[in-house]
């Protein structure tokens, strides 16, 4: 019997945006821990964009993707905690880009009643890794100052809304006035352009030279900056790549001022426990209103080449999502 097939954005070599092609594939086929979701928002994340320009594919065709929301379709055999029907958001660290891509059941999460596909495709990466760096490894407290850098970038936006809601001094780095009054709306205390003056100076006065307590970096060749911002016995946390260059830095002075140093890979956590519950009750908040998912743009998944050009060069504040 013929396979059946869905449309996805495939690529055959890394590269820009125009390698991702709009094709007809074979159907994804589940395991017995899986679970079979129709798509219906997959959220492009940096990830995606660093692993569709050098990443080559492991097999043919591939898909690229870590991140969607949609419906359960069908369960393996070794699932008791999911129902074709349920509606989930899930992360993998491939295939999201499809209309329909097989989960492992452990990780997807129930999406609340009242809380939009969209948002709840963006949560689990975002808000999930955002909270790892905060809370379980940078430790965050009220009363304490972190610097965010790329505060307008997926993680940027979600650490800006739980550390202010935490009760932190939040002092959030981007550049754009249009993408600074977003910050400052979401609840940044301090917003610097990167673009327009000395970051460290600007932390320095901020904070009448003590520098900050805790620094989330998202980007990695920001890291001299992030190390030079933070206070004696802070702690800095850095998270991905996102500017895809050398991770290499001087380690001597923060050796000197006792400063603590994270890696988070958020990969590797996201079937652990305390993780899953975290992003369960995200959803939650999300559903009360307590936080916000901002999406930029939304495009059609046929118009994949396009969606990530949009998210690579304009910069958006918040997500771009697609609908298959």
């Amino acid at each position: 019997m013929k396979d059946k097939t869905m449309k996805a954005a495939v690529y055959d070599e890394p590269g820009a945006p125009d390698v991702l092609k709009y094709r007809e594939v074979a159907d994804p086929k589940i395991g017995p821990d899986d679970v079979l979701i129709a798509t219906t928002a997959i959220s492009i994340e940096g990830g995606d964009l660093i692993n569709r320009r050098v990443v080559p594919p492991a097999c043919l065709p591939w898909i690229v993707g870590y991140a969607a929301s949609g419906r359960v379709v069908e369960i393996g055999s070794n699932v008791r905690n999911r129902e074709v029907g349920d509606e989930v958001t899930a992360f993998n660290m491939q295939g999201s880009h499809a209309e329909l891509w097989a989960v492992p059941a452990n990780r997807t999460w129930i999406v609340p009643s009242g809380v939009d596909a969209a948002s709840a495709a963006v949560v689990p990466v975002s808000f999930g890794t955002a909270h790892h760096c905060l809370f379980a490894k940078g430790g965050l407290r009220s009363g304490e100052t972190v610097l965010i850098q790329a505060a307008a970038g997926g993680v940027g936006l979600a650490a800006v809304q739980l550390a202010a809601r935490a009760g932190a001094r939040v002092i959030a780095v981007s550049s754009g006035e249009r993408r600074l009054e977003g910050l400052s709306s979401l609840g940044a205390d301090h917003v610097i352009d990167r673009c327009s003056g000395d970051i460290v100076e600007a932390v320095r006065q901020i904070t009448t030279g003590k520098g900050v307590d805790l620094v989330i970096d998202p980007v990695g060749a920001t890291l001299p900056i992030s190390l030079a911002t933070t206070a004696n016995e802070g702690r800095l946390v850095f998270v991905g790549n996102a500017g895809g260059s050398d991770l290499s830095v001087d380690l001597w002075p923060a050796v000197q001022s006792n400063q603590t140093l994270y890696g988070v890979f958020m990969g590797q956590l996201l079937e652990r426990y305390h993780v899953r519950s975290t992003i369960d009750d995200l959803l939650i908040a999300l559903g009360r209103g307590e936080i916000q998912v901002i999406i930029a743009r939304t495009f059609s998944l046929s118009q994949a080449r396009d969606a990530h050009d949009f998210a690579e060069k304009a910069k958006p504040l918040g997500r771009v999502i697609m609908a298959p």
